[in-house]
Formats: C-alpha cells, sequence, structure tokens
C-alpha cells in the first residue's frame, strides 16, 4: 500500500501551515495583550446592555411620558403650549429635545415643534425643527414634512429652497401627497417666469396622478400657464 502524498505541488497547503505556525507565534507572544482585549470588548459590550437597561431605557420612557402629554395641546391647537410647556407636569417639545435628544420621543419631538411653529407662523422656526427630524425615509411622514419645510420657504419668499422641497416632497411617489407638491412646485415656477417647467408638473398631475383631487381642473393651470409662453 503506498504511502499517503504529504507534498504540496501548488505550494497552497504549505502557505497554509506557514500562517498558521505564524499565527501560533503571535498568539503566544501578545496573548496577555489579546486577553486584555477580549476583557475590553466584553467591558463594553456590558456597559451597553447596563446603560440600556438602566439609563437609556429609562429616558425613553420618560420621554415618551412627556410627548404624550404634549400630543394633548398639539392635538387641541395649543400650539404655544405644546412647544414651551405649561409650567407644571409637562416640559414642552422644546425642552423634550434638549433634555432626551438621544431617544424616540425627542426625535418625534422635532416633527410636532416644527409644525407647531408653523402654524404660528414661526417659519424660520419650524424649518429648524423639522429639519432636524429623522423620517428615515418613510414614504408617508417625509413627504408630508418635506413639503411643510417647502411652505415655510414659501412664506419666506425663499422660492428656490421652497421648490427645492417641494420637489423632495414629491419624488417619494406617493399617491396622497406628490401630486399636492407637484402643484405647489407649479404655481411657484410659473410665478417665476417658468412656465414650460410648471407645464411638465402640471402634466405629470394629470397622467400620472389622474385620480387625484389635483388632477380634477389641472387642464385649467395647464392652459393657462401655456398662455402665458
Amino acid at each position: 500500500m503506498s504511502k499517503k502524498n504529504t507534498t504540496h505541488p501548488t505550494g497552497i497547503g504549505e502557505n497554509i501551515e506557514v500562517a498558521i505556525s505564524r499565527t501560533e507565534m503571535f498568539i503566544e507572544k501578545y496573548q496577555k495583550q489579546l486577553i486584555y482585549g477580549v476583557v475590553a470588548i466584553v467591558v463594553i459590550v456590558c456597559g451597553v446592555i447596563l446603560f440600556n437597561r438602566f439609563y437609556s431605557s429609562p429616558r425613553e420612557l420618560e420621554a415618551q411620558d412627556q410627548i404624550t402629554k404634549g400630543e394633548r395641546y398639539f392635538a387641541t391647537d395649543s400650539f404655544r403650549l405644546a412647544i414651551n410647556g405649561d409650567g407644571v407636569d409637562y416640559l414642552g417639545f422644546k425642552r423634550i429635545i434638549e433634555n432626551y435628544g438621544s431617544t424616540k420621543a425627542a426625535n418625534m419631538a422635532y416633527a410636532y415643534a416644527g409644525i407647531s411653529a408653523y402654524k404660528l407662523g414661526e417659519y424660520e422656526q419650524a424649518i429648524g425643527y423639522l429639519k432636524d427630524f429623522d423620517g428615515n425615509g418613510d414614504i408617508n411622514v417625509s413627504p408630508v414634512l418635506n413639503g411643510l419645510i417647502g411652505d415655510a420657504y414659501a412664506e419666506l419668499n425663499n422660492t428656490d429652497e421652497a421648490l427645492a422641497y417641494y420637489k423632495k416632497a414629491y419624488q417619494t411617489d406617493n399617491i396622497a401627497f406628490s401630486p399636492l407638491f407637484l402643484k405647489k412646485a407649479g404655481l411657484i415656477l410659473e410665478s417665476k417666469g417658468e412656465t414650460s417647467k410648471a407645464v411638465e408638473l402640471y402634466t405629470e398631475i394629470k397622467d400620472k396622478y389622474f385620480q387625484s383631487a389635483e388632477a380634477q381642473d389641472i387642464d385649467k393651470y395647464i392652459e393657462r400657464a401655456n398662455l402665458k409662453k
């Protein structure tokens, strides 16, 4: 019976053996450092777990409780109280953001504060709050808030920024909101004398969102813009 061939014609096996040998030498030489490194990783992981259990989670619950109270003021159009608090047991969206900045509730507070500020006519503050909200690309929330930022810029007569945010809003292809912001963008383009671009947006409403409320009378907007060319 012939002996098993232990040669490595391609050199691959030999390279693996050399690599293993070097690894063993490295571990032996730096054993203490490796142990310290593993211990450090364990400490970090345990620290994260303890942080979430004893600090982060309670803060999230506190912030959520505050948001719930703020939603009551928001629902009754008490926007000033919603932002600034009632001085009793509700901090206000502004202080929720300041005190609980890393929580999900604080992120929601940006949206609520932005809408409230817009309703109060405080457009620059509204823009600041709304831009800081992280919508995670939600196809329902993001277009509405981007559109509201566009509205705030429009109120400040900053038509370029208004158009930019209306574009962000309608490019989400949300059948409920895209035609609304396409129309708003078209109206601004008309006011700037860019009637051909306005017609393109109006036509998109007619062809793509023909079942929307905005499409019902869009022909008159197309006709009016065409007459201005």
